[in-house]
């Protein structure tokens, strides 16, 4: 599937900080609609930062974030919020309340941000998590299934919406490589269905490579991005040996 040509993200030299403490700076990248645009670097460079000033949770120091044209830090709380709206965040443990079913865990937003009755939210909810695989298991609790389901159940709850966005933040750790490569097709599955724009914050080779059409390569070190493009294409083209390494793990292009 082809980006369309317009962004839909645009982050315009952005410097992130926790209080005093400078994590990164002069960040600048678009995102178009439709890709699967990747996060990476090593541990520590920032990534997660990154996806806190995209979803609204850290404001950046100095810089912009643009969706569709309108500046998210510098709008007031009501577009904020309506800006929002249109997320689906899968967070890095899932992130789902222990005390409730699956099937209550996703109706949750339902219940906040929607008008249907009782009968359709349960209705929908049981849908979406037939979507990823985990139909039937709406009575069941997160402590009774396994993590990779816990991720499952997790994006049904990102998706329930039907957001134009979603982000995920670490979605393979923790995760065997069925688990991990199955959460892949999803992502995959997802941005066909929904026609979404997909942000992905990983370390994860296999799925760097499987998903991503786009990506930003972030250097702890130096405190910012140190590349830009599709992985696949900094793997052929890249000349920094940082990114070279991250990308082959030391080994040459090739060689397992």
């Amino acid at each position: 599937m082809k980006s369309a040509l317009y962004p839909v993200i645009e982050a315009h030299n952005l410097d992130l900080s926790y209080g005093d403490y400078p994590v990164l700076r002069n960040l600048s990248f678009s995102i178009s609609k439709g890709d699967i645009f990747i996060v990476m670097g090593g541990s520590g460079c920032g990534k997660s930062t990154i996806l806190k000033a995209l979803i609204g949770l850290l404001e950046p120091v100095k810089g912009d974030v643009l969706y569709n044209g309108r500046n998210f830090w510098k709008a007031d709380d009501m577009e904020q919020h309506n800006i929002m709206r249109r997320f689906g965040v899968l967070y890095q443990g899932g992130a789902l309340w222990s005390s409730l079913t699956l099937g209550e865990n996703i109706a949750l937003p339902l219940r906040l941000y929607s008008k249907l009755s009782v009968t359709e939210i349960r209705e929908m909810a049981e849908l979406k998590l037939s979507l990823v695989g985990l139909g039937g298991y709406a009575d069941f609790y997160p402590s009774e299934i396994s993590g990779g389901m816990r991720k499952r159940a997790g994006l049904a709850r990102a998706i329930v919406l039907d957001p134009d966005i979603i982000f995920f933040d670490e979605p393979s750790a923790g995760l065997d490589p069925i688990s991990a490569k199955m959460l892949d097709d999803l992502i995959l599955q997802l941005r066909d269905t929904f026609t979404a724009t997909i942000v992905v914050v990983t370390h994860e080779l296999a799925s760097i490579f499987a998903v991503g059409t786009n990506s930003v390569f972030l250097d702890g070190e130096s405190k910012t991005m140190i590349a830009a493009g599709p992985p696949k294409d900094l793997l052929a083209h890249s000349k920094d040996p940082r990114v070279i390494q991250f990308l082959t793990r030391g080994k040459k292009p090739g060689v397992k």
